[in-house]
């Protein structure tokens, strides 16, 4: 639902980089180089932001 704070596998920080992915994805830039300017080296890391499915706007009641 919301990309987790931490990668499950190595613990390493990973949730504040996730508004970043979102915007260079929007823009259709390459997802492997974008990964890798985020640091993102770890397969475990990098696995969670190509799988992750966000539905908070179908969970939230929110506003527009």
């Amino acid at each position: 639902m919301i990309v987790p704070i931490r990668c499950f596998t190595c613990g390493k920080p990973i949730g504040h980089l996730w508004d970043e992915y979102k915007k260079a994805e929007k823009a259709g830039r390459n997802k492997k180089n974008t990964l890798d300017k985020l640091g993102l080296e770890r397969y475990c890391c990098r696995s969670i932001f190509l799988t992750h499915v966000d539905l908070t706007h179908k969970v939230g009641i929110f506003k527009r």
